[in-house]
């Protein structure tokens, strides 16, 4: 009687989540950058206190829904240039993202590269905030929000899908089907209990600064804790 061959098994890859897990920045540094390096000093001035006003209303949308908190702060970028946002993202890259890496980043990249995954970021950052520290890392891509424009302008609408939360879970079974990831093969790193989705969509979650709803979930599973300060 013959038997069936199985079936051989999918490539694995590697998730990272961003903000907090690979940088000790998120989104809005990124966007208080930005807001300080208006084309006028006025500019600069008016746009950096409204950012700061507006921190207390992010923190409780963020405690909210993280789609919430992302609808409502992707509308601050409304009527910002296109060109400029993607030019001045590398001088945000070497002036605020590059130094907030933590100091073990590289190396787990490096040690995961090696043993054979695919490298992905996946981040709830804006595209083109996120494309120089995936080339500064290294890795195979990276999967990140979007910003909406109109006549080089932006909408302060984000592009579909939304980047986060349960989302990154379907993102990654998506991502996974279209190039022959096995996630049961997989590996996921985030510090977000918010990102626990993406971390239970693979085969391999580890929590990676955590916080502490995080650090009692990969307690309660035996799942690996990393400190890459």
């Amino acid at each position: 009687m013959a038997m069936a061959q199985a079936a051989p098994a999918g490539k694995s890859a590697a998730f990272y989540d961003v903000d907090g897990t690979l940088i000790k920045t998120n989104i809005v540094h990124a966007f208080a950058w930005y807001a300080r390096h208006q084309p006028t000093l006025l500019g600069s001035l008016v746009k950096s206190a409204k950012t700061a006003m507006s921190i207390p209303m992010f923190l409780i949308a963020d405690k909210l829904s993280r789609k919430v908190f992302n609808q409502l702060f992707y509308g601050y970028y409304a009527g910002e240039p296109e060109d400029r946002l993607v030019v001045l993202a590398e001088e945000l890259f070497e002036d605020t993202i590059k130094p907030s890496i933590y100091p073990r980043a590289k190396d787990l990249i490096d040690q995961s590269r090696r043993a054979g995954c695919r490298q992905v970021l996946i981040s709830g950052g804006l595209d083109f905030t996120v494309r120089p520290l995936a080339r500064f890392l290294g890795v195979d891509d990276f999967i990140a929000n979007t910003l909406e424009f109109e006549n080089g302008y932006a909408t302060g609408h984000l592009g579909k899908p939304f980047v986060a939360g349960a989302t990154k879970a379907v993102i990654m079974r998506d991502y996974a089907e279209k190039h022959g990831i096995d996630l049961a093969r997989s590996y996921g790193y985030s510090d977000s209990y918010s990102d626990y989705p993406m971390l239970a969509v693979v085969g391999h979650p580890t929590a990676v600064n955590p916080d502490w709803r995080l650090r009692a979930t990969a307690r309660s599973y035996d799942w690996p804790v990393l400190d890459l300060s």
